[in-house]
């Protein structure tokens, strides 16, 4: 079965997409069958990162039942060994706004992917899509960059993930679930009173459920005078949240991103002496050892 990693972020332009993308590549490298999905519903553009300018297919087509299985509309990267690409879709409002069943019919087909890593590009935001497609994986990563309002997203984006993690652990649960199903919760702690009201079984469920919750963040366009305290940002998600959040790695300010964009390659690729290569280079090297441990 295949390890989902998800990438998400609390607001866009950090450089998501092409994280995942270089990621992809670089674990593709050492050996593995890599599935790359843009999942960013209705501003996919993760396939010109590959000068995949027009793909045939989409997830409009699977969406609309054009192709039933997922798989088919997964692309061949003849430069890239081991790597596909399942190109995201932003055709259509109904696309964007895409009813429940088709979500959850997305989300069985993407575990089934028969592959050996999955990494899903997540849209940014705190929607109820973003939440779902990154809280379906086996690893959870997040990019943010030292601007403030990035780190306060972040913070936002973790807080709600946490709250539906909680929450989605009691839809199997009925009365849990008809007794949280009519709140609009601000905080984790609000759902862990509310939980504990119910019975106490019910408050374990809901801090176990928080303790396995554990978010790696990246670190973007890091320069001399740009950075981010990560060791309050974790002292505030753990007294807060809960949850434990590890640093993967952080990524230099570099032209050689830039330049990589431009010339429709990954920077893995392109220039991969340059000091954002190596430093992607080294996360997905972490990855890998953090896929180990998971299925060990």
């Amino acid at each position: 079965m295949a390890i989902i990693i998800s990438v998400g972020s609390g607001k866009g332009g950090v450089g998501k997409s092409v994280i995942a993308a270089n990621l992809a590549l670089l674990i593709a490298k050492k050996g593995k069958r890599v599935t790359l999905v843009d999942l960013d519903i209705g501003g996919a553009d993760i396939h010109i990162l590959f000068g995949l300018m027009n793909p045939p297919l989409t997830l409009t087509d699977f969406l609309h039942r054009r192709i039933e299985r997922l798989e088919d509309i997964a692309h061949t990267l003849p430069a890239h060994s081991g790597l596909s690409l399942i190109p995201g879709t932003g055709d259509t409002l109904a696309t964007a706004n895409m009813p429940y069943a088709k979500k959850k019919r997305l989300i069985r087909q993407l575990k089934d992917l028969q592959t050996d890593v999955v990494i899903v590009d997540i849209g940014a935001g705190t929607s109820y899509h973003a939440l779902d497609f990154f809280l379906m994986a086996d690893q959870h990563v997040m990019v943010a960059t030292p601007d403030p309002t990035s780190v306060l997203d972040l913070y936002r984006f973790i807080k709600l993930a946490a709250i539906r993690r909680v929450l989605s652990s009691f839809l199997a649960r009925g009365a849990m679930a008809d007794a949280l199903s009519d709140h609009d919760f601000c905080s984790v702690d609000e759902v862990l009173e509310a939980a504990g009201q119910t019975d106490e079984a019910s408050r374990l469920v809901a801090e176990t459920t928080l303790r396995a919750f554990q978010p790696a963040l990246i670190l973007n366009r890091l320069s001399g005078r740009a950075h981010v305290n990560v060791a309050a940002l974790k002292k505030l998600l753990t007294e807060y949240i809960g949850g434990h959040l590890t640093l993967l790695g952080e990524i230099p300010d570099d032209p050689a991103m830039e330049r990589a964009v431009r010339g429709y390659l990954p920077v893995a690729d392109r220039e991969p002496t340059s000091p954002a290569a190596v430093a992607l280079a080294a996360i997905a090297d972490t990855l890998l050892t953090r896929m180990t441990s998971h299925t060990c």
